[in-house]
């Protein structure tokens, strides 16, 4: 699996450069069959910002596109989805990212600003994993109702029943649990806890969902990263982080129980299985919810945020270059690096949206 480091994954990438492009082609860059078709014509400086857990797909899509269209320079900086949408809403970068899809009260605050509609982009779908670190423990699973016990600061000690009945044979440590969570906005807080506000009254009546919740127990970390890394830096410690983020810090990853009973690992082929057949609404704004068969149960899509004015003619050309690129090619790298590729009908209503990029000038 190709995935860039942390210390180059958490700057903000201007890709416009020799540096740049030679840090792509090290051993990270796309197949020539996926090479983007050079399009002289494209001259443009793109700024988006948001969030983190598809940070590692947009930089090598990024990556792969800007070396075929030297014209182009785009910057995704990955400061979480809250502050993206925030970015976005203030016209401060040309495009969004987030893991939660705007609200309506949101959206309508970003479109008053843009003066026209914001439209909303499927890129790819992606696993929250369960991740833990617990010296001897190589397997672990848990339910909903156990993990927002954990997360409600009700189970504390590793060896607590409720777990331990979950994993017949598991020699669990008397060790007190060390939770970890985001503090800043974050889609991916929102795909969690939209999964247990779905799942377990308790956790509905007392935090509820949203990309910025307040949470009863735990220690916050800044972005996937700063969660990933509080997690190995704790024994005993858990946590919920993009799938990709998990892997690259060899964390392990708990299986989950899904709507059928199963115990489901996180990875490229349960992610698609959780968003096969899903309804999809016209504004492209859904959850993945009550998974069930192969699927993993904590999954959800990431989107890009667009306004279909406002841009300059160069920005609105270079950008829907770049996604038309990324939605129709980009798939062999995403799973790579084990985000599910959004399918044929989902890609089609996105590549709509993408031609609605600045439509009205």
């Amino acid at each position: 699996m190709s995935v860039k480091p942390l210390w180059l994954r958490a700057l903000p990438v201007a890709i416009a450069g020799t540096l740049l492009l030679a840090a792509c082609s090290s051993g990270s860059s796309a197949p020539a069959s996926q090479s983007a078709s050079s399009d002289s014509s494209l001259n443009a400086e793109l700024l988006g910002a948001g969030a983190t857990f598809p940070d590692p797909v947009y930089q090598e899509w990024i990556g792969a596109f800007i070396g075929d269209n030297a014209g182009v320079s785009i910057t995704y900086e990955p400061i979480g989805s809250g502050g993206g949408i925030e970015q976005f809403t203030a016209q401060s970068t040309d495009f969004g990212g987030s893991d939660a899809f705007m609200k309506d009260e949101k959206l309508a605050a970003a479109e008053d600003a843009w003066g026209c509609d914001v439209v909303h982009i499927p890129t790819v779908f992606g696993a929250v994993a369960v991740a833990y670190n617990l010296s001897g423990v190589d397997g672990l699973t848990l339910d909903s109702d156990t993990l927002a016990r954990i997360f409600l600061g009700e189970i504390t000690q590793w060896n607590d029943s409720a777990i331990a009945d979950l994993n017949s044979g598991v020699s669990l440590p008397n060790e007190p649990i060390i939770v970890a969570h985001r503090s800043d906005g974050s889609g991916t807080t929102s795909i969690f806890t939209t999964y247990l506000d779905d799942e377990n009254s308790g956790w509905s009546s007392q935090v509820g969902k949203g990309k910025e919740v307040t949470w009863p127990v735990g220690v916050g970390g800044q972005g996937n990263d700063g969660v990933a890394a509080a997690i190995a830096q704790n024994d005993g410690g858990i946590g919920y982080v993009e799938l990709s983020y998990a892997l690259e810090n060899e964390l392990s990853t708990a299986s989950m129980i899904n709507a059928d009973g199963n115990a489901v690992e996180p990875s490229l082929d349960s992610t698609a299985a959780a968003a096969d057949g899903i309804d999809i609404p016209d504004d492209l704004r859904f959850n993945i919810l009550g998974v069930g068969g192969d699927g993993y149960p904590i999954a959800g899509a990431t989107w890009i945020l667009a306004p279909t004015c406002g841009l300059d003619a160069n920005k609105g050309e270079a950008l829907k270059a770049f996604l038309t690129w990324a939605l129709e090619n980009g798939d062999s790298i995403a799973q790579e690096l084990n985000y599910a590729p959004i399918g044929d009908s989902l890609q089609e209503k996105s590549l709509a949206n993408v031609a609605r990029i600045n439509e009205g000038g």
